[in-house]
């Protein structure tokens, strides 16, 4: 099949398409990302419509079953709903759990769901390598909610902010001191924190920690704090209120073209890091950069002496041809 055939199936709607689109743009495999990049570039202008919304939080703080309460409120609403759940990867065998499916029963099993797992792989970030991609494979299909529930809070957990328009941070009551449990880096870049398990005997806990929690990014977001809800994936509590949220935050960044400029400044960064990347993959092969490598692991040259040096034997090398 070609890429413009599999364009054509995947903006029809074709789920099996747009699993295979995913596919190939996850692939590592040099061979794939010509096909990979002609396919997003043909569907490039058909994306950009949906809300792309991300969850992330603890493990255990109930991701996957508000995702699927979540879903299913949206799906109540007439919304075709995209699951991007990114699962973490075993540092040994490279293998994954992939059990999200399990834990959301009502979207896998909805003809207007499209449910992915996908590894992240071992990457940082909270995000799986693709992710971007596979967003906006989503949208080309005609999905209006793209929901990424991320591996967990992490070492680098901020970089999910990049794959999305709306970041919820989902968190529990009842861990020590909560407030300071919850990273600082993740707090300046979220849009809302949901205090889950809202019900039964911690119920009251909840609603004190969600009211303390308020308090607290008042202070830490003086004038714009993101919002604060007390939920229950388990009894939908707050759900509804969540999605009314969710689609008044899209309509008024839309309004305001804040959400244009949000998504220009994570095409910006998405450059960066592939530029970075090529950058690197470019110079490996350079017989100076391996002995500018050889110098560095002895203790001979300063990292980032070394990387200057390279970078310029890599300009002049151009200049000169």
């Amino acid at each position: 099949m070609t890429e413009s055939e599999l364009a054509q199936r995947l903006k029809s709607g074709d789920r099996r398409a747009l699993a295979r689109a995913i596919t190939l743009v996850e692939s590592t495999r040099a061979e794939h990302r010509q096909s990979a990049e002609a396919l997003m570039a043909e569907l490039m202008p058909f994306a950009g419509g949906a809300h792309r919304v991300a969850l992330t939080g603890v493990p255990g703080a109930g991701k996957s079953t508000l995702v699927d309460a979540l879903g299913a409120a949206a799906l109540a609403g007439g919304a075709r709903v995209a699951v991007l759940a990114v699962d973490p990867a075993s540092s040994i065998s490279s293998g994954s759990l992939l059990g999200d499916a399990v834990r959301m029963q009502r979207l896998a099993a909805s003809e207007r769901v499209f449910l992915r797992p996908s590894s992240n792989a071992g990457a940082l970030g909270g995000t799986a390598p693709g992710t971007r991609e596979a967003v906006l494979l989503c949208e080309a299909a005609g999905f209006d909610l793209v929901l990424i529930e991320t591996v967990g809070v992490g070492q680098a957990e901020h970089a999910v902010r990049d794959a999305c328009d709306t970041l919820l941070t989902l968190t529990l009551a009842g861990a020590g001191d909560e407030v300071q449990g919850i990273k600082r880096g993740l707090l300046e870049v979220t849009d809302a924190v949901l205090v889950n398990k809202t019900d039964g005997p911690g119920e009251e806990a909840a609603l004190a920690f969600a009211a303390e929690l308020s308090a607290a990014l008042d202070l830490l977001h003086r004038g714009n704090p993101p919002h604060v809800a007390a939920v229950s994936a388990r009894t939908e509590r707050g759900v509804a209120e969540l999605v009314e949220w969710l689609a008044s935050r899209f309509t008024e960044l839309r309004a305001s073209g804040m959400l244009e400029a949000r998504r220009q400044e994570q095409q910006l960064r998405a450059f960066a890091a592939s530029l970075s990347r090529e950058l690197l993959q470019a110079l490996r092969g350079d017989a100076r950069v391996r002995a500018l490598e050889a110098e560095v692991a002895s203790g001979a040259r300063l990292p980032t002496a070394a990387a200057r040096e390279a970078v310029r034997s890599l300009l002049t090398s151009r200049d000169s041809s």
